[in-house]
C-alpha cells in the first residue's frame, strides 16, 4: 500500500532510519522511480528489479537454486571462473564446460557471463532458448550493450554500479523474471516500503543522477556509441599490428572492454606500469590465464571518442617505449578515420 499523507511532519522515532530533512526527496519515492527505471536498462517488462548493496551474484544465485541443485557452466574466462566457484562455495552440482579462452560459450548453459572482459568476448544470447532457469552475468552489459531480458529468455540477470552505470562499487542490481520470483522480499515491495534492510542513500542518488543521464543522452544512442569506441579501438589495434584476444567473428567482440595479445617479447606489466606512472593512464592487465599475455583497454561508462583518442594515443607512446616497433599515429589515425564519418551530432544540440 502507498503511503497516506497525513498534516505536518510524521514524527519517526523508530531505531533508524532517522528523519531526513525536508529539502531531500522521500526515499520510499525515489525507490520506486529507480526500480521501475531500472527495469528499462534491463529491457523488461515481466522482470522485478532488486537493488542490493553486494556484487548481486551470490544473491541471483541463493534466490532462485538450493545446495544439491546441477548446474552447467562454461568457463571462458576469469570471471566466468568466479561464478562457477561460488557456486561450489554453495553447494551447487556444477558441470564445468572449459572452452579455450578468448572463444565464446556454445550456450548450453545455465549460468553465463554476459561479457567476459578477462578476453573481450561478449557472447551471443539472441538464439538461445532453454527450458531451465537461465542466470546471466551482465555485469560489464547493462547500460552499455543491447540487452534484451524479456525477447532472449533471461530468467536472472545481475549487474553493479561500478560499471557502464559510472557509479561508485557498493550496489548490486538483479533483475528477475516471472520463473525465478518466489515470496520473501517481494513482501517488503508489496507493502510500498521496498526495503528489508537501510539501503544506501547516496548510491540511490547517483542511480538516480546515473539513469537520468543514459535517458537523456538515449538508451539506443548509448549502445550505439560503445559499439563506436569499440570499433575505433579496434582499427586502431589492427593498424599496430596486433591482435584481439577475442578469437571469433566480430559479433563476438565486446562492445565495453578490448583485450589485447601482446608479442611474446613485450613486457605486459610493463604497459600498464608505465602507462600509470608516466601518463597517468590506467589499463587493465591480464588475469588469470592470460596474465601477462594482454592488456585491456576498458571503453564504456561516461567516456567520448575524443577520450578514447587520448588513450588510443597513450597507448601508442607506451608500446614505443616498450620496444615494440609501430608508426607513432598508425592507430589514432584509423581509430579517427571510422570516427570522422560515423560520430554523429549529439542530439541536444541540433
Amino acid at each position: 500500500m502507498d503511503f497516506a499523507y497525513g498534516p505536518e511532519r510524521n514524527h519517526l522515532f523508530v531505531p533508524g532510519s532517522t528523519n531526513i530533512p525536508e529539502h531531500v526527496i522521500p526515499i520510499t519515492t525515489l525507490t520506486k522511480t529507480l526500480l521501475d527505471d531500472v527495469k528499462k536498462i534491463f529491457k523488461t517488462v515481466y522482470g522485478i528489479s532488486f537493488l542490493i548493496p553486494t556484487t548481486g551474484i551470490e544473491s541471483a544465485l541463493t534466490n532462485t537454486m538450493s545446495p544439491g541443485y546441477r548446474t552447467i557452466s562454461f568457463l571462458i574466462g576469469q570471471f566466468s571462473l568466479l561464478w562457477i566457484e561460488q557456486q561450489k562455495r554453495l553447494n551447487f552440482k556444477v558441470d564445468v564446460v572449459e572452452s579455450e579462452w578468448g572463444q565464446g560459450a556454445n550456450l548450453e548453459a545455465i549460468c553465463i557471463v554476459h561479457n567476459e572482459t578477462t578476453t573481450g568476448v561478449t557472447n551471443n544470447l539472441t538464439k538461445y532458448q532453454h527450458p531451465a532457469l537461465i542466470i546471466g552475468d551482465a555485469v560489464f552489459s547493462i547500460g552499455a550493450l543491447d540487452f534484451r531480458m524479456d525477447e532472449w529468455g533471461v530468467d536472472v540477470v545481475v549487474t553493479s554500479s561500478q560499471k557502464a552505470l559510472s557509479l561508485p562499487t557498493g550496489m548490486g542490481i538483479v533483475c528477475a523474471g516471472p520463473k525465478a520470483i518466489e515470496n520473501g522480499y517481494l513482501k517488503c515491495y508489496n507493502l510500498g516500503t521496498y526495503w528489508p534492510y537501510t539501503p544506501s542513500i547516496p548510491l540511490l542518488y547517483g542511480l538516480r543522477a546515473a539513469l537520468d543521464l543514459i535517458f537523456e543522452e538515449g538508451f539506443e544512442n548509448v549502445i550505439l556509441r560503445h559499439k563506436r569506441l569499440t570499433k575505433a579501438t579496434r582499427l586502431a589495434v589492427e593498424a599496430w599490428g596486433l591482435k584481439n584476444c577475442c578469437q571469433q567473428e566480430e559479433e563476438w567482440y565486446s562492445a565495453s572492454v578490448t583485450a589485447i595479445i601482446v608479442p611474446p617479447n613485450i613486457d605486459n606489466g610493463e604497459i600498464v606500469s608505465r602507462a600509470w606512472k608516466r601518463y597517468n593512464l590506467s589499463l587493465g592487465g591480464g588475469l588469470n590465464k592470460v596474465a601477462g599475455k594482454v592488456f585491456r583497454i576498458g571503453h564504456v561508462g561516461n567516456l567520448n571518442e575524443l577520450q578514447l583518442l587520448g588513450c588510443l594515443a597513450g597507448v601508442e607512446m607506451i608500446l614505443k617505449e616498450v620496444g615494440y616497433l609501430l608508426k607513432l599515429g598508425s592507430g589514432v589515425a584509423a581509430a579517427s578515420a571510422y570516427l570522422l564519418n560515423n560520430v554523429p551530432l549529439i542530439p541536444s544540440r541540433i
